[in-house]
């Protein structure tokens, strides 16, 4: 017998466990997080249901509702509005449902074949409450399932659920919610005049026309000829109906869950759990649990361990006294002293350079890097960073949804790129893109700057605040001069938990995955092409161009190879700086770090600016960048001349 082959979306707000989830019932990662906005590509998965049963699973980006505003919840409504899968998981935190089965409703309106999944049930039930599930079933009409993705529970009941919703054998009886007589009477209007088909109800299109969601009117005028007709209801209606049809489904939210939520007698929360989720979004004490991570995960374990120890271990003991030379000696012996020995061995060789940077120097510190980040996301402490930071944020212009792209830049600037698609205005999308260019080192980045500043804590306090100074004169310039409103900003909160060690190995792996599958290669090319420009003089001839802005900022001009090195990766150029420690002062080490970190962002994350903001915007960028770098480099190597550092 051939297999039957299913799709089923999973889709939700972001931070509900949906890619927790999406785990469970593939058993491909695609990174479990614990803040929203990591699932901002689509993600598939297939897996087995019985001998006979293939579904395949499609993990979609954070949507809120129908009326879309960021770019990811209208990548969700396209995904939707294509019909192409038998199934939809509604993916809701059980905690905050009453906040969520409004959207429950606009599929149940839509007519799509829909399970109700209340994830992270478990904390739910460390509050000490429940939610009668058998009752709530009957009164959507649609099946409910508890779930605790995290630690794999429920999952086996929801994929029987899923079972019995592809083959057609849930009888489906949904709620039928009923608005205003106004409402209910411009709905009936509208469908008359919709002559053509859809993939979703013509309610649901009715409804949404209603609130005047600008892609429905678009999807509509596509499709018919009486769209002028349409048009007219359209504009003769108020402009508040969405806040009615919006109450109306949260009122009707509330009334489920007061019937249907009941106290289990048992609270079940740690008093620790309780304690640090006052403390880390405390005014005052959240920003003093950011110094302290600051200071012993990132300066302590990424900068001193990660940089310091392991790099110097691997780079010393394993390349320069062992590897390096019999890679000298090996190729010598073959290609003697020809150009070609230069490719693979020598000073810039694919070996003796590319691949030491990349596992000798950048390896040791992203591993640390990863492994502090997985600990914080799972932890579930990302969020509340977001809140913290939300209102100095607003002083420039963004929200504390903007605190996500910004931070994942500390790890990769081109990832980070791609994630400020979650952002809701165009505006905020454009002034983190800049402040990602300018002012947000990578991982690798970071941890040699860490490393290299372990014996000097002040040259470290140096470079962060010049690098802080640069990034709210930044902020403050492009908020006064970039037209658009500001965003808004909400957030669902998890509760602080204890991070679970096999999710923080999964997602440290997975991103070091990442990292071999994409980012050694690049290592590689731009030692191929270092060789290359070697060879026909036009690295020698850019490395001379940039030693004249070195030397203005106290620099040798040795630093102008390394700027080149900066440009075809961020983290090559760090470890170029690293290489060369020994022959500068501390003066020239911070002055070197901030101009390498305000310099141009690397091919992967140019080309990537390029794809989201437009190659006129990328290259204003671009042009921008490179002058301020080394006009704020030689301000601040006279600053640091005359107070005598």
């Amino acid at each position: 017998m051939h297999k039957k082959e299913y799709k089923v979306l999973l889709v939700g707000n972001p931070n509900v466990g949906k890619s927790a989830l999406f785990y469970n019932l593939t058993k491909k990662y695609a990174s479990v997080s614990n803040y929203p906005g990591t699932t901002v590509s689509i993600f598939k998965g297939k897996t087995n249901i019985g001998p006979h049963h293939e579904v395949e699973f499609i993990d979609t980006p954070g949507f809120y509702n129908f009326n879309t505003i960021t770019e990811e919840e209208k990548v969700t409504k396209d995904i939707i509005l294509q019909n192409d899968y038998d199934c939809i998981l509604h993916v809701v935190d059980a905690k905050n449902i009453a906040r969520m089965l409004p959207l429950t409703f606009q599929f149940i309106e839509a007519g799509l074949p829909t399970i109700l999944v209340l994830n992270m049930y478990d904390e739910l039930e460390c509050q000490g409450m429940e939610i009668n599930i058998t009752h709530l079933e009957h009164d959507l009409g649609i099946p409910v399932v508890k779930t605790a993705a995290i630690k794999n529970k429920g999952t086996e009941n929801l994929m029987a659920r899923i079972l019995s919703v592809v083959e057609g054998r849930y009888n489906f009886q949904p709620i039928n919610i009923k608005y205003s007589n106004n409402i209910e009477q411009l709905i009936e209007k509208i469908i008359k005049q919709l002559n053509s088909s859809y993939p979703i109800s013509k309610r649901s299109i009715a409804l949404l026309l209603i609130q005047k969601d600008k892609d429905t009117i678009q999807f509509v005028k596509e499709r018919e000829t009486n769209f002028d007709k349409i048009k007219e209801i359209i504009d003769s209606l108020s402009d508040n109906l969405h806040i009615e049809i919006a109450s109306k489904r949260l009122e009707l939210s509330q009334e489920l869950c007061a019937e249907h939520f009941y106290s289990n007698g048992s609270k079940k929360q740690s008093k620790i759990s309780s304690f640090f989720d006052k403390i880390t979004l405390h005014p005052t004490f959240g920003f003093l649990a950011v110094l302290l991570i600051l200071y012993f995960g990132f300066y302590k374990f990424v900068g001193q361990f990660g940089a310091g120890t392991l790099v110097d271990f691997i780079e010393t003991k394993i390349f320069e006294e062992s590897l390096n030379p019999y890679i000298n000696q090996l190729f010598h012996k073959f290609l003697g002293d020809t150009i070609f020995f230069n490719l693979f061995a020598g000073d810039y060789g694919i070996i003796t350079l590319g691949l030491r940077y990349a596992i000798a120097i950048v390896l040791p510190v992203v591993s640390t890097f990863f492994f502090m980040f997985s600990l914080l996301e799972d932890s579930g402490y990302l969020v509340r960073l977001s809140i913290i930071l939300d209102k100095s944020m607003k002083k420039i212009g963004l929200s504390g949804r903007s605190v996500i792209p910004l931070i994942l830049g500390l790890g990769c600037g081109t990832m980070a790129t791609v994630v400020t698609r979650t952002l809701e205005t165009k505006r905020e999308r454009l002034l983190v893109t800049f402040l990602l260019a300018l002012t947000i080192p990578c991982s690798a980045q970071l941890g040699v700057i860490l490393g290299l500043f372990d014996k000097s804590f002040s040259a470290l306090i140096i470079w962060f605040i010049t690098i802080l100074v640069v990034f709210l004169i930044s902020g403050f310039i492009l908020n006064k001069y970039t037209k658009g409103g500001s965003a808004s900003f909400f957030m669902e909160v998890p509760p602080i938990r204890m991070p679970s060690i096999k999710n923080v190995f999964l997602k440290t792996f997975s991103r070091l995955k990442w990292y071999a599958i994409e980012v050694i290669p690049l290592f590689i090319l731009a030692s191929v092409l270092i060789w290359i420009g070697k060879l026909t003089k036009l690295f020698d001839v850019l490395s001379f161009i940039l030693s004249f802005p070195a030397k203005m900022a106290g620099l040798p001009k040795q630093m102008g190879d390394i700027f080149i090195y900066g440009f075809f990766r961020r983290d090559f150029g760090a470890a170029g700086l690293y290489d060369i420690q020994n022959t500068l002062t501390v003066k020239n080490l911070i002055v070197a770090s901030v101009i390498l970190t305000l310099f141009v962002p690397c091919i992967a994350q140019f080309s990537m600016m390029i794809k989201e903001r437009g190659f006129k915007t990328a290259m204003v960028i671009f042009l921008t960048v490179i002058p301020f770098a080394f006009f704020t480099g030689i301000i601040l190597n006279l600053i640091l001349t005359a107070v005598g550092y």
